[in-house]
């Protein structure tokens, strides 16, 4: 499993705490946003490399920055959509994870369909 920075990972719960489910999904989009290859409109790997230190990132190497997109790419076409990636940052997040089935269904049903 890829690992994120301790800071990045300890900030989800406290985003969803403060922000909501749809505050918390609004901010997941915008980091899709910022990663994402504004041409493919996917993360790619090397639209990661480029923007990855504008989300806290710049300390990941190349091993766990390709670890992130493997993990994350469900549909095995070497790049994250924007569900793809919004799944992934909740499975990196256990605390998260462990208290956000339903806070999960409810935010992707009434916000993801918005971004």
């Amino acid at each position: 499993m890829a690992r994120k920075s301790a800071a990045f990972h300890d900030l989800l719960p406290v985003m969803a705490e403060q922000l909501g489910g749809e505050g918390l999904i609004n901010e997941l989009c915008n980091g899709f946003q910022l990663l994402m290859d504004k041409e493919k409109g996917v993360i790619t790997l090397d639209s990661l490399r480029l923007n990855s230190s504008l989300l806290g990132l710049r300390d990941m190497g190349e091993a766990e920055l390709l670890s992130m997109m493997t993990e994350g790419d469900l549909d095995g076409d070497g790049a994250l959509n924007q569900m793809e990636f919004c799944v992934l940052m909740f499975r990196l997040s256990p605390e998260l994870m462990e208290h956000s089935l339903s806070f999960l269904q409810h935010a992707f049903h009434n916000q993801f369909k918005t971004c």
